[in-house]
């Protein structure tokens, strides 16, 4: 029987879609039952690629291989990234050492410098409000939802007895389920719990409440209980850092007005304030991964509350106070915690958080808003001077040392030149560690 070109083409598609690499494409059958080893071996296979991938991917640093196994699914290695350490922060007469976790050049050194130019008027005040999560239940089909909105919000002591039924130990340890809200939004009746957490971000505790509760909220509202989950717009678990930079330690009036237009300029147009907000989370960010928690919750947070007013704006407020200094303020969501997850699991972050010494969630969230506010100061004040790039990329040259080839004290050379010059590119790299190797 002769095949067609259709047929043909179609084979030729099939193989396309199973995978461009070597081997048979992307299913591989018990992958998940194998070691890390087990299943590195399988992908060097199936992709063809050889010994320096296998030597790199089964140097796992300083995790464990049966750690990392633990932590995700289908784990073939680790990704290494620096932790550097902010100094001169007084956060609340405090001064802690702060691990950072990131791969952008200028963040830690950022944060090093916008505090220790605040550290005369006495650094960072912080504070937080409870350590509450809200859990929401999506209920459909309710036939008449603002009479059922009211007769949930009757129940609210039968639910709080399921939810903290659903927790002991958090109960054991002050937390448990504080409130209820109800909403009705279109056709849906969504229901809040409001739950205080304790020392732990609290996804797995609000997360079961809300599925043990869910099938009662279904019967007395006549509906169907669908979505149960926490919610990432941590808005009833605030972390808010202030600070003064005076005049002579910024460099004057001028500085402070451009700076505040700076300021403006983000809060009044969204496309600034995403690229303004982002740098508070250079900070903010590295903080969080260095201590294991979860950088995508406080992200999804963070950008949702610029929103609040219903417009994207910047997080932090700037201001001038009445001796003419400059005045900072960021107040955001901080769900973050000590107990669960990675925070525990993971060696690097139980050892960054001994660095830090803290032993409350509360601390936590404190500290990593004050570093928030100082990338904040240190952005704005080489944005309305310098320029961004002067700073950041005569830290990036070592980077792009290291792209070209250079080794070891190489590097530094390299790096010194490029700066010197002002062009940081891999070309000019390439042409001066060939010059300084003679070649």
């Amino acid at each position: 029987m002769t095949r067609s070109s259709a047929d043909t083409h179609s084979d030729k598609s099939s193989d396309i879609r199973a995978g461009s690499h070597l081997g048979s494409g992307s299913r591989i059958p018990g992958f998940h039952q194998l070691s890390p080893e087990q299943r590195l071996d399988k992908v060097l296979a199936q992709t063809g690629l050889g010994d320096e991938v296998r030597s790199h991917f089964t140097d796992m640093g300083n995790v464990s291989p049966a750690a990392a196994d633990a932590m995700i699914e289908n784990v073939i290695g680790t990704l290494n990234l620096p932790i550097g350490i902010a100094t001169n922060l007084i956060i609340d007469g405090e001064e802690p050492l702060v691990p950072m976790a990131t791969e952008e050049s200028s963040v830690v050194a950022a944060v090093c410098n916008a505090a220790r130019q605040c550290r005369a008027s006495g650094g960072f005040k912080t504070d937080t409000s409870a350590p509450l999560m809200i859990a929401q239940i999506q209920l459909l089909e309710v036939p008449n939802p603002a009479f059922a909105r009211l007769r949930l919000l009757s129940e609210i002591e039968q639910i709080k007895a399921i939810c903290d039924a659903t927790d002991p130990v958090l109960l054991e340890h002050g937390g448990g389920f504080r409130d209820l809200e109800v909403r009705v939004i279109d056709d849906m009746v969504i229901v809040h719990l409001l739950v205080d957490v304790r020392d732990a971000m609290g996804a797995n505790a609000v997360n079961s409440m809300a599925e043990a509760v869910a099938p009662l909220l279904a019967q007395w509202s006549d509906g169907k209980s669908c979505l149960r989950i926490l919610s990432n717009l941590a808005d009833r678990r605030l972390a808010r850092a202030r600070a003064t930079w005076s005049l002579s330690d910024i460099g004057g009036e001028a500085v402070r007005d451009a700076m505040l237009n700076a300021y403006r300029f983000a809060d009044l147009d969204p496309y600034r304030a995403a690229t303004h907000n982002k740098g508070i989370m250079n900070g903010v960010s590295a903080v969080v991964l260095a201590t294991g928690n979860d950088t995508r919750a406080v992200e999804a947070g963070a950008h949702a509350f610029a929103a609040r007013s219903g417009r994207y704006r910047s997080l932090t407020h700037w201001e001038v106070d009445g001796e003419g200094n400059l005045t900072g303020t960021l107040e955001m969501p901080m769900p973050v915690g000590l107990v669960g997850g990675a925070t525990r699991s993971h060696p690097s972050a139980r050892h960054c958080l001994s660095i830090l010494g803290v032993e409350t969630a509360d601390r936590l969230a404190r500290i990593i808003v004050a570093v928030g506010l100082a990338q904040n100061f240190a952005a704005m004040k080489a944005l309305a001077t310098t320029g961004i790039q002067k700073g950041h990329m005569a830290l990036h040259a070592k980077n792009i040392a290291v792209m070209a080839g250079a080794e070891h004290d190489e590097i530094d050379h390299v790096a010194a030149l490029l700066v010197k010059e002002g062009k940081v590119r891999v070309d000019i790299a390439k042409g001066h560690l060939a010059m300084l190797r003679g070649a």
